[in-house]
């Protein structure tokens, strides 16, 4: 078994789709994905997560996780998540994608949408059970390490922020390495840094994290 194999949680695999392996979920398929009976492939192309694994980044997960996943969209990547994690709590700002998600969770029980602002915690404290075991952000905000920093406060002692920080979202004219350094050295002021890696072979521009709270 090769590394990144071994950093893969309980419930994320390696399956050969169309002659090539790539990494699956069990679930019911949400976005048009390949399947292999109950396995659907859970495509990094579409998911900075699935990137993370895929690059074989240490993140921690080893499967039925409390998570709370900031910025989940329309679905793609958190229902990967649920098909693997306990109870999954997902945050989304834009009422269209909500709409989706909201169709997503319907054929998972653990998973709960949340039409809500991630920069704004205080308005979902009151839903997310405390001492949640991993934070996944993918939020195209300016101030992403704000908002970790914010909702750092779900976190258990010892769990995972499994963040994707977009270059672009916080200045669009510098350059991506600058901006990340700025990031995580924000970041550190509340977390300590594991690990990071580009994530360019699947998404430009993007920097996979992984920390834990101080």
């Amino acid at each position: 078994m090769s590394d990144r194999d071994q950093s893969l949680p309980s419930g994320v695999e390696r399956r050969t789709f169309d002659g090539r392996e790539r990494l699956a979920t069990q679930g019911l398929p949400v976005y048009g994905e390949p399947t292999d009976g109950d396995w659907r492939v859970w495509d990094a192309g579409r998911s900075k997560l699935g990137a993370m694994l895929e690059l074989g980044m240490d993140t921690g997960l080893v499967g039925d996780e409390t998570v709370l996943y900031l910025g989940a969209a329309s679905g793609t990547t958190v229902s990967h998540v649920a098909d693997f994690a306990g109870p999954t709590y997902a945050v989304e700002f834009a009422p269209r994608p909500v709409r989706d998600l909201i169709g997503v969770a319907e054929d998972r029980d653990n998973l709960f949408p949340l039409l809500k602002d991630a920069r704004k915690p205080e308005t979902y404290a009151h839903v997310v059970e405390a001492d949640v075991d991993v934070l996944v952000q993918d939020v195209a905000t300016r101030g992403q390490a704000r908002v970790a920093a914010r909702n750092a406060q779900f976190l258990r002692d010892d769990g995972r922020l499994l963040a994707a920080i977009k270059a672009r979202s916080e200045d669009v004219t510098a350059d991506p390495s600058d901006v990340f350094d700025d990031v995580v050295d924000e970041l550190a002021e509340t977390f300590e840094i594991l690990e990071t890696t580009r994530l360019d072979r699947f998404h430009d521009d993007h920097l996979g994290v992984v920390a834990r709270p101080k």
